[in-house]
């Protein structure tokens, strides 16, 4: 079966095959939606992934790029070209928040407990000014800024450590460094190091284990696997085209799935880096993210949303906009 026929096949399977009961959603406090962003077209598409089926379209500013899940309830949308951000509210579906005062915002990363010990207080972001070469913590709920630490570089990719403790940045698309801060205190990162990986840094994302962060390329088919506190990688391996990006899928299912957009490809690993399998996705999937029971990967090439199972295989492909950039998993009503 050739690229064409796999995904008109995936397309036409009746998607409540392909994705998870509904009442489960709602036994579980809700509906797994996937919040998918149209960046040609000025707004986020919602995708009850119970149905798979459409429910919103939330309009928003020009140009949403990356969005990132926070808490399943907020979203954080950024909008590069005109240097803002949008928070946007799960359960209303609703922006909630513009925040101003970026230059080039990138990516996203949440701390995973909110500053003042409940989910209600003050959950954190901290998002990546390339322009600005800075990591610029935000206050979510009051949409503030609180704090602006400088890296020396256009910091892009972000991740942060399960326990809080320290965020990785990739200083740039294809980055000769990558930036260590310590995050003691959660509101005011510290900068405490750099470091050069063995190829020019594309992705960087924390193991669900704490204890490694994955490193993937901008200019070869190669990705690193760093122990927490390292300087060298423990491990080099494969990779298909780059750029690449990574996303961990846990508990009980200790993979890796490592996107290839040019290749059209994600890769499926074990946690030690054995690589399990490779599936073909529509081409320009770069991003990917948790799905519910699997992982999903949108196309900015197609404007698909792709759905993985935990096995790495596609389980549906469904066209939501001319393009789609990036995709994060909520919780509505």
């Amino acid at each position: 079966m050739n690229r064409r026929e796999l995904f008109a096949a995936a397309a036409a399977a009746p998607l409540a095959l392909a994705l998870p009961d509904a009442a489960l959603g709602r036994r579980t406090g809700g509906t797994p939606t996937a919040f998918v962003t149209a960046d040609t077209e000025s707004h986020v598409v919602a995708i009850d992934l119970s149905t798979g089926t459409v429910s919103r379209r939330i309009r928003t500013l020009p140009g949403p790029r990356s969005i990132e899940s926070a808490f399943m309830n907020w979203a954080v949308v950024a909008h590069t070209a005109s240097g803002r951000l949008s928070v946007l509210h799960a359960s209303t579906f609703t922006v909630r928040r513009v925040i101003r005062g970026f230059r080039e915002p990138r990516y996203t990363a949440i701390h995973p407990s909110p500053a003042e010990g409940s989910l209600a207080a003050r959950p954190l972001a901290y998002v990546t000014d390339s322009a600005r070469h800075e990591v610029v913590t935000v206050d979510l709920v009051k949409g503030k800024i609180l704090w602006r630490t400088a890296v020396p570089g256009p910091a892009r990719h972000i991740s942060v450590s399960p326990d809080g403790a320290a965020l990785w940045t990739a200083l740039g698309t294809k980055a000769v460094q990558v930036a260590v801060l310590d995050l003691e205190d959660p509101r005011r990162p510290r900068l405490v190091r750099t470091f050069t990986p063995p190829f020019l840094a594309h992705d960087v994302v924390f193991a669900d284990d704490g204890q490694h962060v994955w490193i993937t390329s901008g200019d070869r088919r190669r990705l690193a696997v760093y122990e927490y506190a390292g300087r060298r990688p423990v491990a080099v391996l494969e990779a298909g085209a780059p750029p690449q990006h990574v996303v961990f899928r846990s508990p009980g299912n200790r993979r890796v799935f490592v996107a290839s957009g040019d290749d059209g490809t994600v890769r499926m690993h074990r946690a030690d880096g054995t690589l399990l399998n490779e599936t073909e996705v529509p081409i320009g999937s770069y991003n990917l993210t948790l799905g519910w029971q699997g992982v999903i990967t949108p196309s900015l090439n197609q404007g698909t949303l792709a759905l993985l199972d935990t096995r790495g295989q596609v389980r549906s492909v469904q066209r939501v906009a001319r393009a789609a950039h990036d995709a994060c998993l909520v919780w509505t009503p």
